[in-house]
């Protein structure tokens, strides 16, 4: 069954958003101001160009409403739809002067968010149901919320939120611990009930790794051919995860392996922002 998708609450973006509106607006919308009536009334189209997965409708529509309370809003196309070119995704109608001055903040968040699930939908498409695509905490600050609720729209699956709900021992903390069975100890022994993981880079680490009893190994920059060796010696022992450079051509052969899952930071530090546009016309208020 399919896990519903659940959009972050409005609470955790509307300082978000207007804050991104006031950087636009600055001292005022002088081109509108000039230009249009202020009584005059507008339908907005929200329409796909290019084929795309839909995120972020709800951001989008609290930046309209921002600069309209009155603005309604109207979704055909939902997030985690697939859109092709044309296609009419949301309709949108209030006072001319504030949808305008909404227009650019709600499509650079709209097609930010769209990107970033329209290129998880390409990897999990080519995963095929054989390995899970994960993303990772390689976000924009203060947008990881909505990033990793774009991956979900593209059917990808959260890696760690943030700090707290896993423990993941990586070089530096190898380093600083003494070594990856002394990270790993004093990581089961603090009890927290976390799934323990660590970062290895050669098989031999590997090897350390499960032998103090991680729960899971994060395989860094290993070749196809390490990593199907690593997930025989794993041998269902651990939940073993891949990393490093993964590019969409290369997760069709990972896919192959026998691992788990797969960690894409491309997904939200480098998806492109997808193509929409906003097309106005006058109507009564």
């Amino acid at each position: 069954m399919t896990t519903p998708l659940v959009a972050p609450a409005v609470e955790s973006y509307r300082d978000l958003v207007a804050r991104a509106l006031a950087e636009d607006l600055g001292t005022g919308d002088v081109t509108s101001r000039v230009t249009i009536d202020e009584t005059l009334g507008a339908r907005g189209t929200l329409l796909a160009k290019a084929p795309l997965v839909v995120a972020g409708l709800d951001v989008c529509a609290e930046v309209f409403r921002q600069c309209d309370p009155g603005a309604t809003f109207e979704v055909r196309w939902g997030d985690g739809a697939h859109c092709q070119p044309g296609e009419t995704i949301a309709l949108v109608r209030g006072r001319a002067r504030a949808l305008l001055t909404a227009e650019r903040t709600a499509l650079n968040i709209l097609q930010r968010l769209s990107g970033i699930a329209t290129l998880t939908a390409a990897h999990v498409a080519t995963a095929g149901g054989r390995i899970t695509v994960l993303d990772t905490r390689k976000t924009t600050p203060l947008w990881r919320a909505l990033e990793k609720y774009a991956v979900r729209c593209g059917g990808g699956t959260n890696h760690r939120f943030g700090l707290d709900d896993a423990v993941l021992i990586k070089d530096n903390h190898k380093r600083l611990a003494g070594g990856i069975a002394p990270a790993v100890t004093r990581a089961l022994a603090a009890g927290t009930g976390l799934r323990v993981e660590v970062e290895v880079e050669t098989l031999a680490e590997l090897d350390e790794a499960l032998t103090a009893g991680a729960t899971a190994v994060l395989l860094d920059n290993f070749t196809t051919y390490d990593i199907r060796r690593a997930v025989e010696r794993v041998a269902g022992k651990a939940h073993v995860e891949i990393s490093g450079g993964v590019t969409r051509e290369r997760v069709l052969e990972l896919a192959t392996t026998g691992a788990d899952a797969v960690s894409i930071g491309a997904l939200t530090h480098s998806a492109p922002a997808v193509d929409i546009s906003f097309e106005l016309e006058p109507v009564a208020v």
